[in-house]
């Protein structure tokens, strides 16, 4: 089944809004390593600064390939295994001393939110879309 019409232009509107943000926020990954770092080295998180620059080519590659439409699935999943790991990671509300426990919630809930979203581009990728290069794509 084919996502077309009006459809297809909501959901070319969401790959932009959705996808852009993940490659903003990966290349933000590249920009910034050594702050990044620290905070995932105060984490816990195991070689902080490669975690760094592995997690911001994935959610480069998976915002481009849910942008794009190419192998859009595959982009979905790479995003939704960063948010998966990342979320309960590096923003554990529950472990904060009380002055950054709203902070850490909000961006926990943020992330649960765009683990969502990842899993729904994942389900559509099995249909084709207008506007979208159908590479990888049903």
């Amino acid at each position: 089944m084919a996502i077309t019409g009006t459809a297809a232009v909501a959901l070319l509107v969401a790959r932009v809004c959705f996808g852009g943000v993940l490659v903003f926020t990966g290349l933000n990954h590249f920009t910034d390593p050594s702050s990044l770092a620290a905070y995932a080295e105060s984490k816990g998180v195991p070689a902080p600064k490669f975690a760094v620059y592995a997690s911001g080519v994935l959610l480069v590659a998976g915002g481009l390939a849910i942008v794009a439409g190419v192998y859009a699935g595959v982009g979905a999943l790479l995003s939704a295994a960063f948010f998966l790991v990342a979320t309960p990671t590096m923003h554990d509300f529950w472990a904060v001393p009380e002055d950054q426990r709203q902070d850490e919630m909000n961006q926990f809930l943020k992330n649960a939110a765009l683990f969502g979203g990842s899993l729904v581009f994942f389900a559509v990728s099995y249909q084709s879309w207008g506007y979208a290069a159908g590479i990888g794509l049903v």
